[in-house]
C-alpha cells in the first residue's frame, strides 16, 4: 500500500503566514498540520509515502524526515495545475499498487486501519449542514453514482472530505490522463473529482466511508476553531510555571519561557517562544516568538515575530516586529 499526500498548495487564504512557511507546516494544537496526519499513519501497513511538494518543499522534507521513520519519496509539482495533476505526477512511484490519497492541508480523525481493510475503492465523506460549500457524493445503497462540486441544489448532504482509497490506481491514472489529453478543467485546474467521476462512468465501483473528525485549516478563523477542537479532544498536561496562570486546555512546548502571564484557554505555544506580562487566550503562537506586555485573543502569531504593546487581535506573519506601546 502506498500513501499519496499532495502538499503543494500555496495556502493563499492563510497569508501572510504562507509567504514564509508551507501551509502544512503551520502549527495547530501544538503540532504542524502534516504532523497530525502522519501520526495517524504510524503502525499501518504502508510501503511508502509519496508526497507531492511545491514551493518550500525542502522545509516539509526536513520536518518529515526529522520526525518520522516512514519511507518517503518527494515529487515536485513545478506548476500548480490542480489536485488531479498532483496525483498524476505520482504514477511512476505508485505504478500498479493500491493507494490511499490524503489531502495534506486538512486534519482528519478516522479509523484508517478499518478503511484499509475495505476491498473496494472508498471515498471519505461526512454529513454537513450546507452541502453547497463542498464537493458532494450522491450514492445508492452506499455505492457512489455521482460526484458534484458545490451543487446549487444538492441531492445529498455527504461532503467529500479528502480521503480516497483507490484499489485500481492504473485506472485512476488513465482517467486523469484523459482529462489532461482533452484539457478538461474545472475552475482552470485538473480536478480529482472529475477524474473520479470518469472512473465511475467507466464502471468502477466506489463506496462511501464515514469520517467522524474533519477539521478545516484553510483560513485564520477556521484554523483557530480547529485549534480549539483539537485541544478539547486531546488535552495536554502542562507543567506548573511559577508566576503564571494556566487555563486549560493549552499546548505549551517545554522549551517555551513564560513569565508573569495568564495563558489560555485554547492557546498553543510553539518551541523557543518567550512570553512576559501577557494575557493570552484563543491564540496560536509560532516558534521563537517574543510577546511582552500585551493582551491577545483570537490571534495567530507567526514564527520569530516580536510583539510588544496593548490589547489587540492580530494575524502576524513570520519575522514581523510589532510595537504597540
Amino acid at each position: 500500500m502506498k500513501v499519496i499526500i499532495p502538499v503543494a498548495g500555496a495556502g493563499t487564504r492563510l497569508r501572510p503566514h504562507t509567504h514564509t512557511t508551507p501551509k502544512v507546516l503551520i502549527s495547530v494544537a501544538g503540532k504542524p498540520m502534516i504532523g497530525h496526519i502522519l501520526d495517524q499513519l504510524v503502525g499501518l501497513p504502508i510501503d511508502q509515502i509519496v508526497m507531492v511538494v511545491g514551493l518550500m518543499g525542502d522545509k516539509i522534507k526536513e520536518y518529515v524526515d526529522r520526525n518520522y521513520k516512514f519511507k518517503v519519496r518527494y515529487i515536485v509539482q513545478q506548476e500548480t495545475k490542480g489536485l488531479a495533476d498532483a496525483v498524476y505526477l505520482t504514477r511512476d512511484a505508485v505504478q500498479k499498487d493500491d493507494a490511499l490519497i490524503i489531502l495534506g492541508d486538512t486534519i482528519f480523525s478516522t479509523d484508517f486501519k478499518k478503511l484499509l481493510s475495505k476491498k473496494t475503492s472508498q471515498l471519505g465523506v461526512k454529513e454537513v449542514s450546507d452541502p453547497r460549500r463542498f464537493g458532494v457524493v450522491e450514492h445508492l445503497h452506499g455505492k457512489i453514482t455521482r460526484l458534484v462540486e458545490k451543487p446549487e441544489h444538492p441531492q445529498s448532504n455527504l461532503a467529500i472530505v479528502g480521503i480516497y482509497l483507490i484499489r485500481d490506481m492504473p485506472k485512476l491514472y488513465s482517467a486523469i490522463g484523459t482529462l489532461i489529453d482533452k484539457n478538461i478543467r474545472t475552475k482552470g485546474e485538473y480536478q480529482l473529482t472529475d477524474a473520479l467521476q470518469l472512473l465511475i462512468d467507466r464502471g468502477q465501483t466506489m463506496e462511501t466511508f464515514p469520517v467522524e473528525g474533519w477539521y478545516d485549516c484553510g483560513k485564520p478563523e477556521t484554523l483557530l476553531d480547529t485549534n480549539r477542537q483539537l485541544l478539547d479532544l486531546y488535552p495536554q498536561k502542562s507543567s506548573k510555571i511559577k508566576g503564571v496562570v494556566i487555563n486549560s486546555p493549552v499546548s505549551i512546548d517545554p522549551s517555551a519561557r513564560i513569565e508573569k502571564s495568564v495563558i489560555g484557554p485554547y492557546v498553543s505555544v510553539a518551541a523557543g517562544s518567550h512570553i512576559k506580562n501577557a494575557v493570552i487566550s484563543d491564540t496560536i503562537i509560532g516558534k521563537n516568538v517574543c510577546l511582552e506586555s500585551i493582551m491577545l485573543q483570537k490571534s495567530i502569531v507567526g514564527d520569530n515575530a516580536v510583539v510588544r504593546g496593548k490589547q489587540r487581535k492580530l494575524n502576524v506573519g513570520d519575522g514581523s516586529e510589532v510595537d504597540l506601546s
